[in-house]
């Protein structure tokens, strides 16, 4: 019998304790964010790390990326539940809205990027198998959006050098609709 994971409340929200199952609502978890650079967003796995499927949910601002344009060994999907978006992937650019979902097979070099008048809610899953490796390449795409790189490279220290480290926070009204 797998045992019930315990959800320590922390300042910042409720945080899974263990690898147990355990239930929890999105605005009861611990948020994060990188001062407003890349979106708000609820990872759920606390201080037990998901060992083989990582799952989000990620908060764009308009004109906000999610992070740095990439590519990776590891299938994605995304499902966006409300908002507009912007999809870079693969040098093109697709605008995406509610309920459209993508399909990334590994190695699709991808990032979103927030848009129309309100911020964009996003579901993110992820495989995290080994060996998890990751390319940030150079995109002009990406780098008009403010998402990229100036030069290729796999390693995420360098790719978000300069930019605020992540924090937790408390969810606030504003992340989700």
């Amino acid at each position: 019998m797998v045992p019930e994971a315990n959800l320590v409340p922390t300042d910042d929200g409720l945080v899974p304790e263990g690898d147990g199952w355990f239930v929890v609502n999105a605005r009861e978890a611990r948020w994060g964010s990188r001062d407003g650079v890349f979106g708000a967003g609820v990872r759920f796995e606390g201080d037990a790390e998901f060992r083989e499927l990582g799952i989000n949910i990620r908060v764009p601002e308009p004109g906000q990326p999610n992070g740095h344009y990439h590519g990776e060994v590891h299938q994605e999907d995304f499902l966006v539940l409300s908002g507009e978006c912007l999809l870079l992937i693969e040098g093109e650019e697709r605008r995406l809205h509610a309920w459209d979902f993508v399909h990334l097979p590994p190695w699709t070099e991808h990032i979103l990027v927030g848009a129309g008048q309100e911020p964009c809610v996003v579901v993110m899953v992820g495989g995290r198998f080994e060996p998890d490796r990751i390319l940030y390449p150079r995109s002009e795409l990406a780098l008009r959006y403010g998402a990229g790189v100036e030069k290729d490279t796999e390693s995420p220290d360098e790719s978000y050098a300069g930019r605020p480290e992540g924090r937790p926070q408390r969810y606030r009204e504003c992340d989700l609709p």
